[in-house]
């Protein structure tokens, strides 16, 4: 059965946007190209070649969301921004909740603090410093 992966959208700074997710997520980085590295790169204008077409970082262990997908918009696209969407991560402990509750948490904007919930023993909601919204959960209580 496929399983949903989700591709962010970065204004250019999709390199670094990928590199904190590595640490802040445990994963590790298998893919980052640039336009101008891609097989598109003579359809692609100049000022684009320095941006990431595609990063693909794996993520360890039981999260649904087995990978992550990103990339910058070209130059010829405008950046919208994420809208309407946020990212779910389940940890089986509220410890490792916590720890990458905090690491995303660095620079960006706690929405809702770590806290009880009935679904969870913790749960928590932040915009991380690139714009990406998270829910994090730790230990899901059976409901």
């Amino acid at each position: 059965m496929p399983q949903p992966i989700a591709y962010l959208s970065f204004n250019g700074n999709c390199a670094d946007a990928m590199k904190f997710y590595e640490r802040a997520l445990d994963g590790k980085l298998e893919l980052m190209m640039t336009f101008g590295d891609s097989p598109m790169c003579a359809q692609m204008p100049k000022q684009s070649h320095s941006l990431i077409m595609h990063a693909r970082l794996a993520l360890e262990g039981g999260n649904s969301l087995g990978a992550l997908y990103a990339g910058d918009c070209p130059a010829n696209a405008p950046y919208e921004g994420i809208k309407g969407v946020s990212l779910t991560l389940n940890y089986d402990t509220v410890a490792q909740a916590e720890r990458v509750f905090a690491a995303l948490a660095d620079g960006g904007t706690v929405t809702m603090p770590m806290q009880a919930a009935f679904w969870a023993k913790t749960w928590g909601m932040l915009v991380d410093k690139f714009g990406t919204p998270w829910i994090i959960n730790g230990e899901n209580l059976p409901i």
